[in-house]
């Protein structure tokens, strides 16, 4: 296992979770969090492939301008705007951003 995928709650990894076919660690920040919190979230994995994929609001926006921050070799991907929240962006534009990001896919869901 060496990617780490951050999403920002339940429901966004409940989300994405049957998407991927390959092991990854999903952490949940549970909304918007402080430079403390996240450093004890993600420095066991420092040195993992760190993937953000939050909500595109304001407070996806605070997490993402964090993690940049203080894990700056994450890579961070985006839905669009008006899908507003990961757990409510279609499918098809997860899957697409998964492999944007390199992440292995169920193809069963790839090709449906």
């Amino acid at each position: 296992m060496n990617k780490v995928i951050v999403v920002e709650g339940l429901t966004d990894k409940t989300r994405i979770a049957p998407l991927i076919a390959e092991p990854v660690t999903i952490l949940c920040t549970n909304g918007t969090v402080s430079a403390t919190r996240l450093e004890e979230l993600l420095l066991p994995y420092e040195g993992l492939d760190i993937i953000v994929l939050v909500d595109a609001d304001k407070s996806g926006e605070q997490l993402r301008k964090l993690v940049k921050r203080e894990f700056p070799e994450a890579r961070h991907f985006y839905i669009n705007r008006s899908y507003k929240e990961v757990a409510t962006t279609p499918i098809r534009i997860l899957l697409d951003v998964l492999i944007s990001a390199n992440v292995r896919v169920n193809q069963l869901l790839a090709e449906g």
